[in-house]
């Protein structure tokens, strides 16, 4: 079975190849196709990858190239994980957000929006040559913002591109540990919204919902990260554990202060430090597995801290550094190959889910999965303030989708203006100018 990975130079790579060398069973992938547009990246990237198979029986053969349709050509899965714009291009959308005093994250606000619109028509392409090469593939994307993106694939792939995240499945974990479940694998995580913007709603274990338990104690419910991050009071007053992306709504004014007094934004800190990891793949001595190892601590160690700095939540638990997307992407992929049906929280198309929503809207939910892809199961419908900030943000992405395909400059100053963190026409226009002065891949908004 042949793996198709786009963004194969990408620092997250080695996750999902460590995955699945520890995948044994009949049916598993076999080759696995890295495709970068940069061939110094790739290289370093393969030089990981074989330090991680060294030993190991049979582990999936890797190749790499720079041409796209010789990537696609075949695939039986691809695995979409592209940074338009490389992380320079996101240090630029944080900047540029910044200076208007509103929040430039890579997926929220207006970060998010200016990340979109130079996204969208790359993964747009990437879509009709998949329908078009390898039109039995299944797309897995975990590009950023994923739902937005996903949605835009969808438009040419149908259901057979799923966007996946592990935000959810992290947050699953976590109130799972403190309750005492052993197994999390056997909660069922009621968790419902989209992409960075969902709620967990109930935890049921053995048929018994064990939120309230958590909810109604302080000590627990401020005991891991979510807790800390939030505060008690306003996870009580919700009555509900929110995605920790919420955190830039609820305390927007606080994060955009956090942001710009940092020393630099996250853009800028992941820049250089993975022009250091780069750079010291050049050296053939070097232990590519060792320095790609320490590199990846230090990441996980430093993520959203401008946010916990804000909430006085400290360092990040130990057990939280370990990532997570390339167990979804690999639980995901053995559903689909092998029929081991499975219930993952992906993000796929509403059908009838959320009923404030169309069909064809893209959102987060847990999902059946098995041989035919993903079947979102039917959900309660969100309270009113849920409903309100999903169906906000959704007429925002609709916007993005909107300017990509047409290039019109008017429309991407309306999604910049009519998202809930941008509170300013004005402000919006003069982001469309920031922006489009920046970066290339916006040239295309007349």
């Amino acid at each position: 079975m042949k793996l198709t990975i786009l963004g194969g130079g990408g620092f997250r790579v080695p996750l999902v190849y460590g995955a699945l060398l520890g995948d044994r069973a009949e049916g598993r992938v076999t080759h696995v196709v890295l495709h970068d547009l940069d061939a110094q990246r790739l290289s370093a990237v393969t030089r990981v990858l074989a330090e991680q198979a060294a030993g190991v029986p049979d582990a999936p053969e890797v190749s790499a190239t720079t041409d796209l349709d010789e990537a696609l050509r075949g695939a039986d899965f691809v695995f979409s994980a592209i940074r338009v714009g490389g992380l320079e291009g996101r240090a630029n959308d944080e900047r540029v957000a910044l200076a208007e005093g509103v929040l430039g994250q890579e997926t929220v606000g207006a970060g998010g929006i200016a990340y979109g619109l130079r996204t969208v028509p790359v993964a747009v392409d990437i879509a009709r040559r998949v329908a078009r090469l390898a039109p039995d593939a299944w797309v897995i994307n975990f590009t950023n913002p994923a739902g937005l993106v996903t949605e835009a694939m969808s438009r040419h792939l149908g259901d057979r591109v799923i966007g996946i995240c592990d935000s959810p499945v992290g947050l699953g974990r976590r109130i799972a540990r403190v309750l005492g479940v052993k197994n999390p694998g056997e909660a069922w995580i009621d968790y419902v919204g989209l992409n960075h913007l969902g709620w967990v709603r109930g935890l049921r274990v053995a048929g018994r919902d064990e939120l309230p338990r958590l909810l109604a104690d302080p000590d627990l419910l401020g005991s891991f990260e979510e807790g800390k991050l939030f505060g008690v009071d306003w996870l009580r007053s919700l009555g509900a554990i929110p995605n920790e992306y919420l955190h830039y709504y609820y305390f927007n004014r606080e994060a955009v202060r956090a942001y710009q007094d940092a020393d630099q934004t996250r853009g800028a800190f992941l820049h250089d430090q993975q022009a250091r990891f780069y750079e010291q793949m050049r050296d053939p001595d070097a232990s590519a597995l060792d320095v790609w190892d320490r590199t990846r601590a230090e990441r996980e160690a430093t993520y959203m801290s401008e946010n916990r700095q804000t909430a006085g939540a400290g360092e990040r638990d130990a057990d939280d550094l370990s990532g997570g997307y390339e167990k979804v992407a690999l639980a995901l992929m053995r559903a689909i190959a092998r029929d081991e049906r499975t219930t993952l929280i992906l993000n796929v198309r509403n059908q009838a889910t959320l009923s404030v929503l169309d069909s064809d809207a893209v959102i987060e939910v847990p999902c059946l999965v098995d041989a035919n892809g993903a079947h979102p199961v039917a959900v309660a419908p969100l309270p009113d303030h849920a409903t309100g900030l999903v169906c906000s943000v959704k007429a925002v992405e609709r916007e993005v989708l909107a300017a990509a395909g047409s290039g019109s400059r008017t429309t991407a100053v309306k999604a910049f203006a009519l998202h809930p963190l941008v509170d300013s026409v004005n402000v919006a226009r003069r982001l469309v100018e920031g922006y489009t002065s920046v970066h290339p891949g916006l040239a295309y908004l007349k």
